[in-house]
């Protein structure tokens, strides 16, 4: 179940952080709304990680769909 607490809750921030932990953060709510989210630096760390994964997978799939290059073609781009 997730963890939601409103953004005052940070007035004693540690009883916050002390709820923290890898695959559970503290979702904060400003004025019944979610607004921040409180993760562990890990589990922060592997998800920019997933995401630039992602954004190069991406880069990858769009030069496939403008076609492939010959392996005459990749030795002459590398001087080969």
């Amino acid at each position: 179940m997730p963890n939601i607490r409103p953004v005052s809750d940070l007035r004693n921030y540690k009883s916050v952080l002390d709820d923290v932990s890898y695959g559970s953060p503290v979702y904060l709510t400003k004025n019944g709304r979610g607004d921040y989210a409180i993760v562990n630096m890990k589990e922060l760390d592997e998800l920019n990680a997933m995401k630039a994964l992602v954004m190069e997978l991406g880069k990858g799939e769009a030069s496939a769909k403008d076609g492939w290059i010959s392996l005459e073609e990749v030795e002459k781009r590398l001087g080969l």
